[in-house]
């Protein structure tokens, strides 16, 4: 029963075999007698092939009005001839067949069955339809969809190692398939590839060969392209370096998104690394060219560019100053950082800068290139910071090792009035440093390194808030204004400049430090005598009042930076940054390390020092100075001890 409709579809061509042997004249329409009737089938090469043709779909077609016989000429005898072939498509279209010929999918056609035909592209030649039918599978809506039926297909991809692997899925991503889609002018696979004559990359005669690209883009993109053409890549990529960008190398191949998508590479925080790094920061490249190494790291290290890493999008990447298409060696007069043009170029985000002074290198690393003073800079903050913290460190172990081998001694009992050593207007001064001090510091160096885990929080709020630049000022506003407070205390109140004497440093300071550092190696029996402030807390003081000094000064002319740029050299602004961030490593390491020490970790007052809270001295503090009281002290008869 299977096989009944096979029978009742040659019935037709039997009664035509009959009449044609009879001397009648053959049917109008004889093709469809056998091929109209729907289920015709046969077996080749295994499968089962279907004959039938939709007469009036096939009317329809470009070829319609043609006939059967323009492409089975041969077929027009009954029974067909048994090797009778169909015309080639060559016959009518041979500029086409040729160009097929010549390129990848023809060539590969011995190896790869699977190669792209005319059929594969254009579909079914009895239901052909125009490009610009939208149900064609060459009409621009569909393109994609039609080459994805091979290069979608990652078996086939893997198989025949074809280099570029989801080209289609990445295309479907970009911004020419999404203008598309929505109707609009986009540039679709064969715009880029071509149509009939595909050839690969490594090509020369390729369309998207490394030095076509240019010209292939610039069918939609004329007005780019002739800029680029100027430029130092253009005219490098014109004259056969191989290593010279081209459109792709900055926008992508098939994935192209706009600049204003995150994922983008010439969005505004993926340009100086994701795209322009990946040369000028390329050894390799920079050796092969000529080019700076120093220049990428050194933006990076720059205020822009920690801004940009830690997500402040306004702040400039490398196409603000040297542009996006034009761009020209700084030699150029025509540069946008031609010494002629930068005062010109950063004005564009700082009004005025370079008018009084010449704005000088723009991003250099202070270790090599750049002004000599910021390498000395650089130098002696780190040996500062290596010895202070080291000697800080070692000054507090041996304190340590000391007060934890000692015997245990008589509870202390300390007498009925406690004296205040902290008033209330000190303790809330130091509040506002206790609350402001971390704060600035997290925010500080969450911009110095905002890779690091511990500032994805605030980098994270950075782009759409600016969370991180709002509480890094706030918190300075906060410190200033308790330092402000200190300094206005001591300028009216006679009490307060009295005890601000006492914590002036002398030269016994730095001989009770060398005591206290015999005594604690168990070379001396005592500790010296040390009046109401000790060696360790009027240097603190001291340090934090310069600290705050440094600090203060630096972090203005960062924040406001116009200004600085517009009365001073760029160098003013370089030497602030390296300051203002050795200075801070400087002053969180000396916190870390010296004053949580003697007000948390210092045995005689664990688990705190509560005189910031109550204003007075523990127990232990008040014992030693309880002890000393009749020891002489050598300065001049200060009597108080530590």
């Amino acid at each position: 029963m299977a096989r009944a409709p096979r029978i009742l579809a040659l019935l037709p061509a039997c009664g035509w075999l009959v009449a044609t042997l009879a001397g009648a004249a053959p049917s109008a329409a004889p093709c469809e007698s056998c091929h109209g009737v729907p289920g015709l089938e046969k077996e080749r090469g295994g499968k089962t092939v279907s004959l039938h043709v939709d007469a009036e779909a096939f009317a329809a077609t470009p070829h319609g009005p043609l006939g059967c016989a323009a492409c089975h000429a041969a077929m027009a005898q009954f029974p067909h001839p048994p090797k009778a072939g169909t015309a080639p498509c060559s016959t009518c279209h041979a500029p086409q067949a040729g160009a097929h010929a010549a390129g990848v999918h023809a060539k590969l056609k011995d190896r790869l069955p699977e190669a792209a035909s005319c059929f594969a592209c254009h579909g079914n030649v009895h239901r052909l339809a125009r490009a610009a039918d939208p149900a064609a599978p060459t009409n621009r809506q569909n393109i994609a969809r039609t080459c994805a039926r091979c290069h979608a297909d990652t078996a086939l991809a893997e198989k025949f190692r074809i280099p570029v692997v989801r080209p289609v899925e990445a295309y479907l991503q970009s911004v020419h398939a999404r203008a598309v889609a929505r109707g609009k002018a986009g540039a679709v696979c064969s715009d880029c590839h071509g149509s009939h004559g595909i050839l690969p990359a490594s090509d020369a005669a390729s369309p998207i060969s490394h030095a076509k690209i240019p010209e292939t883009c610039g069918k939609c993109h004329g007005s780019v392209v002739a800029l680029y053409r100027e430029s130092v890549h253009g005219e490098a990529a014109a004259r056969g370096v191989r290593g010279a960008p081209v459109c792709t190398d900055c926008h992508g191949e098939h994935r192209i998104l706009g600049p204003a998508e995150p994922d983008s590479p010439v969005f505004t925080a993926n340009i100086p690394g994701h795209t322009c790094g990946r040369c000028h920061g390329d050894a390799r490249m920079s050796e092969r060219f000529g080019l700076p190494p120093d220049k990428v790291p050194a933006f990076q290290d720059s205020f822009h560019g920690l801004a940009l890493r830690a997500g402040q999008l306004t702040a400039a990447n490398c196409a603000s100053c040297h542009g996006v298409h034009d761009i020209r060696p700084s030699s150029d007069p025509r540069s946008h950082v031609h010494s002629a043009n930068l005062a010109r170029t950063c004005g564009k985000c700082h009004p005025g800068a370079g008018q009084r002074f010449a704005l000088g290198p723009v991003h250099v690393l202070p270790q090599s290139g750049g002004p000599p003073v910021l390498y000395w800079i650089r130098l002696i903050y780190l040996w500062v910071i290596g010895v202070t913290i080291g000697l800080m460190a070692l000054h507090n172990a041996l304190d340590l090792v000391r007060k934890a081998r000692r015997r245990e001694e008589a509870p202390f009992e300390p007498p009925g009035v406690v004296p205040e050593r902290m008033s209330r207007s000190l303790r809330w001064q130091h509040g506002l440093i206790m609350v402001s001090f971390p704060l600035l510091a997290y925010t500080g160096f969450a911009l110095t390194y905002p890779e690091a885990w511990w500032a994805a929080p605030l980098v994270h709020w950075e782009t759409a808030l600016g969370l991180r630049r709002y509480l890094h000022r706030a918190a300075a506003t906060v410190l200033v204004a308790a330092l402000a407070w200190h300094l206005v205390e001591l300028a009216v109140s006679p009490a307060r400049r009295a005890r601000f004497e006492k914590q002036k440093l002398r030269w016994k300071d730095l001989r009770d430090a060398w005591l206290v550092v015999r005594y604690n190696l168990g070379v001396a029996p005592q500790k010296p005598r040390m009046g109401e402030f000790s060696y360790a807390e009027k240097i603190e003081y001291w340090a934090f009042l310069w600290g705050m000094g440094v600090m203060t000064i630096t972090g203005l002319l960062l924040w406001f930076e116009n200004v600085t740029l517009r009365y001073l050299p760029k160098v003013a602004a370089d030497i602030a940054t390296a300051v203002h961030f050795y200075e801070a490593v400087l002053a969180t390491l000396a916190i870390v390390v010296w004053h949580l020490y003697w007000v948390i970790f210092d045995p005689d007052v664990y688990p705190m020092d509560g005189a910031w809270w109550h204003g007075r001295s523990p127990a232990a503090r008040l014992k030693e100075r309880a002890e000393g009281a009749g020891e002489p002290t050598g300065d001049g008869g200060e009597s108080d001890g530590r």
